[in-house]
C-alpha cells in the first residue's frame, strides 16, 4: 500500500561534512514528487536517506526524522534491509544483474529477502510485475534469457519490475532516464504515471521538462557553493514551481538563468 513520508529537520553528514541542511518534507501518497537542482545540490543523497541507502557509504548518517506513515525509519532497532524492501530504489544506470535470468532478475529481491515462494506462485509474480513495469509483452518468450540482453530501456522497466516484486510502499528513483533514449525515456514516464496508482514515486530529475510531465509536486534543492550543504529551497505544486515560483532562486533555475 502506497504510504506517505514525512520528513522533519533533516541533516545528513558524511562523516563530519554537512551534506543536506535543515530538510522538511512531506511527501503524498499514491503521488509522483520530483527533486530538482543544479548538480551537486544534495538532491540524490538525500534521495537516499529515505530508504537508508546513504549509509552504505561509510560515515554516512543523519540527524532528524523520516517518518514512513508515522513509523519512524530510523528508530531504535529498526533494520536497514526492512525499510529499503519497504521503500524500493531504481538507479540512474540500469543495473539487472547480468548472468541471470529475466526471470531470475525479477524475483531476485524477493529472494534476497528470504521469501520462500512456490513455482506458480513465482511464475504468477513474475508476470504480474513484468506487466506493471510495462515490459511482458516484450519479454513473455524469453524470460529464460539473460536479463543483460535487453536494450537500455528494457533493462531498466526490467529493474522497475525487480523493485515492483517485492511489494514496496515507495518507490525511488535517482535520475531513472538519464541514461535512456528519447523513446525509452518516454516508456518510463508513461510507467511513473501509472506506478502511482499503486505506489508513492519520488524521483530525482535533471530534466525540468519530465518534472513538469510526470511530478504532482516539485521540490527545489540549491547550494550556496562548493563545500556548502545542499538545502530544499521550495517545494509547491509543480505547476507553481514552474509558473509562479515563489523564491528567485528557484525561478532562476527552471528558466535556465543558471545551472
Amino acid at each position: 500500500m502506497a504510504k506517505r513520508i514525512d520528513v522533519n529537520d533533516l541533516n545528513v553528514y558524511y562523516s563530519k561534512f554537512l551534506a543536506v541542511e535543515g530538510v522538511s518534507i512531506n511527501i503524498e501518497p499514491k503521488s509522483v514528487t520530483a527533486f530538482i537542482g543544479p548538480s551537486g545540490c544534495g538532491k540524490s543523497t538525500f534521495l537516499r536517506t529515505l530508504n537508508r541507502m546513504h549509509e552504505v557509504i561509510p560515515g554516512g548518517r543523519v540527524e532528524g526524522q523520516v517518518l514512513l506513515d508515522g513509523d519512524d525509519l530510523y528508530g531504535a532497532g529498526v533494520d536497514p534491509v526492512t525499510v529499503r524492501s519497504q521503500i524500493g530504489m531504481v538507479f540512474q544506470r540500469p543495473n539487472p544483474f547480468p548472468t541471470m535470468s529475466i526471470k531470475d532478475n525479477v524475483l531476485a529481491g524477493v529472494k534476497l529477502n528470504g521469501t520462500k515462494i512456490s513455482r506458480s506462485d513465482a511464475d504468477d509474480l513474475v508476470e504480474k510485475s513484468l506487466r506493471g513495469a510495462n515490459l511482458w509483452n516484450e519479454v513473455k518468450d524469453r524470460l529464460d534469457k539473460p536479463g543483460s540482453g535487453l536494450s537500455g530501456g528494457q533493462q531498466q522497466r526490467l529493474c522497475i519490475a525487480r523493485t515492483i516484486a517485492v511489494k514496496p510502499d515507495v518507490i525511488l528513483m535517482d535520475e531513472p532516464c538519464s541514461a535512456l533514449d528519447p523513446i525509452s525515456t518516454l516508456a518510463i514516464e508513461d510507467l511513473i504515471n501509472e506506478l502511482k496508482n499503486d505506489y508513492t514515486v519520488v524521483i530525482v530529475t535533471h530534466n525540468m521538462q519530465q518534472a513538469a510531465r510526470v511530478s504532482d509536486k516539485t521540490a527545489f534543492f540549491n547550494i550556496a557553493g562548493t563545500g556548502k550543504p545542499g538545502k530544499l529551497i521550495e517545494f509547491n505544486e509543480t505547476s507553481a514551481i514552474f509558473s509562479n515560483p515563489e523564491q528567485k532562486a528557484t525561478e532562476d533555475y527552471v528558466s535556465g538563468r543558471f545551472g
